[in-house]
Parts: structure tokens; sequence; C-alpha cells
């Protein structure tokens, strides 16, 4: 019986898109094409390949406006902020521009009488399972860099952001890149790790839950294929008493509320001084309350719903459970009758009077909620922002940049920002600790990643 893999709308309900999952022998079928497109692949120069990289990437841009309003039915994104373009260019354009320099050979001689060097080798076929919360920016952070190494690419996208694997697949079709060396492919669960586990790839990239993580290095074991998890995050946001209250809360609240709260690094909880605790939390009460959460179609709309109602629920059940135990919600649900307490739509809320005792301040919420607590110093915010399973970016405010980067060593986490919150760099990998999972993408180091190397010590002549 053929499973069938369904996108359920947030923004009305209704199946908004399905397709039928592969059964094994088509999936199979999916890997040895591109084995097969990959090795002539391989044989292009890399300015050509980069060249065609980019012209797919162009030939997204040029479907901007289907893209657009794909995504708002997909995962209730507002059509107001134009889709993932900004980004997926930079991070592109960045990566091929620098992909000359992190292939190049380590050379340790070069000589009359021996040659002696590292390569970097492409792994094959790279495997994408990529997340619904930005479907294009996290697909491509391994896709392009895959590509221009010399790998073939297949990707998996996530059931909610059904569309963008084969908008994918139409762009870079579009721009050039041959045929079966990137395929989209629709598998559910088990038909994802069965091909994991059958050693089918050269690297697998994963960007999800800390239980799908999970489950691919279940399915890996044994087989030696590199990962790269990029799992959960509870991130920080810490307000010294010399911070720019103005701008820590314009980018802090931006960084926790943007895409209804759905960011990878998105801010979960934020620690202020205790000097300005009472200013900063009144500003950013004032600052949410100019949110207007509504239809993503909506040109004024600044906040769309949640992408799934489940996902929605996990907020509204971790906020209930912080307001039992004897935290305050400041933001009133009459300003956003568009919550309903049953759908995807989610009004947006700041919680004071939480602590550590709470699921709100200690697990991913992955919604557009906050909580915000008072500290008397940075050995307070450096146990607080300690205190988790996660450790993907923490954002420090502050004037002095030698205290931040002195205190930035002591948290665990894979970025530190000084003045700036939810952002990634393409010139800095983007990587985590403890549950947030393992590897790095982006920079040089991204391209190591979906390569490997091989060394040679090539004897010319007798000494």
């Amino acid at each position: 019986m053929t499973t069938m893999i369904r996108c359920i709308s947030p923004v009305d309900g209704r199946v908004y898109a399905e397709r039928p999952a592969l059964g094994p022998g088509e999936a199979d079928a999916v890997v040895a094409r591109a084995r097969a497109a990959q090795r002539d692949w391989l044989a292009v120069p890399l300015d050509e390949r980069r060249r065609l990289v980019l012209a797919g990437i162009a030939a997204l841009n040029a479907m901007k406006d289907v893209v657009v309003e794909e995504i708002a039915w997909q995962m209730g994104r507002p059509v107001r902020y134009g889709g993932e373009f900004g980004g997926v260019n930079e991070r592109a354009t960045y990566m091929a521009g620098i992909a000359e320099e992190a292939l190049a050979p380590l050379v340790a001689q070069d000589d009359a009488l021996f040659t002696r060097m590292i390569e970097r080798e492409a792994v094959g076929v790279v495997f994408v399972v990529a997340p619904w919360n930005y479907p294009y920016l996290t697909a491509f952070n391994t896709i392009v860099p895959a590509l221009i190494a010399g790998n073939a690419v297949v990707l998996k996208h996530a059931s909610q952001t059904l569309l963008v694997g084969e908008r994918i697949a139409e762009a870079l079709a579009r721009g050039g890149i041959p045929e079966g060396v990137f395929q989209n492919i629709v598998l559910d669960h088990a038909g994802t790790e069965r091909l994991i586990a059958n050693r089918s790839f050269g690297f697998v990239n994963f960007t999800g839950s800390v239980g799908g993580g999970q489950a691919i290095e279940r399915a890996a074991a044994g087989t030696f294929t590199g990962l790269g998890l990029e799992l959960g995050g509870k991130d920080p946001g810490y307000v010294m008493e010399d911070a720019d209250l103005d701008w820590a809360v314009d980018v802090l609240m931006d960084g926790a509320m943007y895409n209804a709260g759905q960011c990878c690094c998105g801010i979960e909880r934020i620690y202020v001084h205790e000097r300005h605790f009472d200013d900063f939390v009144q500003r950013a009460v004032a600052w949410a309350g100019g949110l207007r959460l509504g239809n993503p179609f909506d040109a004024a709309t600044t906040l769309g719903p949640m992408a799934n109602v489940r996902f929605a629920r996990l907020v509204r059940d971790q906020v209930a459970d912080a307001v039992a135990r004897g935290a305050r919600p400041l933001i009133e649900r009459q300003h956003h009758p568009a919550d309903d307490g049953e759908s995807a739509y989610v009004m947006p809320q700041i919680l004071v009077n939480v602590d550590h005792s709470m699921s709100v301040m200690r697990d991913e919420t992955f919604g557009p909620v906050v909580g915000i607590m008072p500290v008397k110093d940075d050995e307070e915010a450096l146990r607080l922002m300690n205190d988790s399973p996660f450790g993907l970016t923490a954002s420090l405010w502050t004037k002095d940049p030698d205290r931040a980067l002195a205190l930035g060593r002591r948290i665990e986490t894979g970025t530190v920002f000084l003045n700036r919150a939810d952002y990634v760099d393409p010139a800095c990998t983007w990587t985590g600790c403890k549950d947030t999972g393992r590897g790095g993408s982006m920079s040089v180091l991204g391209y190591q990643a979906v390569t490997r190397p091989r060394s040679y010590h090539l004897r010319k002549a007798k000494p």
C-alpha cells in the first residue's frame, strides 16, 4: 500500500499538497542514478560547477512570486517578508566565492624529489534531510557546497514543505545542473532510515528535532557514514548593565518573534541585568504590541500561523504550565483575536516571574514566546545560559567587546553574538554543542563536511 505524504496548510487546515512516498525499489533507483551521474559531474571543472550552481540559484530567484506564495501556504510565513532569497543569495555567493580556497590541496612539499600533499575529495552522494522552518536556506546550506565540491545530492524535504524540493530541483535543472546530479525524493521515515542503513550515501545532513537526529544516528550506526546534525536550541540573550536598551529590545524581540518564533537560532530566553529589568520588559511589551497576527497573505500581517496545529499546541501547553507554576503573561489575548486557542495561529507572549523549573525556560519552544528573567551579574547570567541541554547561539549585549569575548568563551554554545542575534554568517561555521548536534555547515568547514581528505606521498627520484 502506497504511503501518501501530506502537507496540511496552517492557513486554513486543508490538504495543500500530497505526494506518494517512494517504495524501496524506486528509492534505490534514485541513489543509483545519483552515483552514476556523480562520476561525470566530478570531471566537470570546478569553475563550471560553480557557475552552474549559481545559475540554478538565479533561476530560483526568477521564481520568487510562486515560491513566496507556496511558503505562506505550506508553513505560514507572511508574504510581506518575501521568502528567503536574501539569505540564500548571500550564502550561495559566499560559498561559491571561497570554493577554490576551501578545496585547494594542502601542500607540504613539492620539489624534484617529493610531492607531499592532502587533497579534498568529494564523498560521492550527499543526502540532505531538510526542515520546514527555513526550507530553502537550510537546504542550500549543504546543497551549494556539496554540488560545487563535485558530489551528487539527494534531497528529502519535510512533509510540511513538500513542494520546496520540487522547486529546488526545477531551478537547478533550469540552471544547467545535469540530470541525476540533483534529485528530490519523497520518503516516509522508514524509507529514509532504510536508505541510510544501506550505506547509500557518503554524507547525511539532517536539520530537525533531537528525536529525529537520534533516529538518523541509529539508522547510520555501523555504516561509518558521515553525519551533520543540527538539532534543537534554546538560545539565550543576555543584556548587561551598559547595553543600548532600544537596540537590544528591537533585535532580541525580533529574534524571539520572527517567523512565529520558528527559527533554529531564535531567542527563547532573555536575561537582563536587574538595573534595567523593568525598563527592558516594558519596552519589550510595547514592541510585541506592534505585531499583527493574521492571515499571511494580508500585507499588514507581521506574524502568521505556526506551521502546524500540533506545534501550536506544544507552545500553548508550555505557556499554561509556566502560568500554573507562577509565571505572569504580559500580552492579553484580545489583542490578537486570530488566536482562538485551537488553530495554528498563536498570539505572541512574554512571560516574567519565570525560572528554570519551568519547561518554557528549559525545553525548546519554537514559537512566539519568550521568558525574561533578571540577573545580578555576569556569573549568574553565565550559570543560567549554560543551564540547558542545548548549545547553538548566545547573544550578548554590552558596549565592551572584550568583556563579551571573555564571557562568550565560557558559554557552552556554537556561536557567540555581540549586539546582534538570529543570523547565520556564511564566513563562520554553523555548529552547535550538546543536544544541538554535531558537525558544521557554512565557511571553509562546510566544504570539509562534504569532502574527505586523501593524502599523496609521491617520491619522484632517488635521493
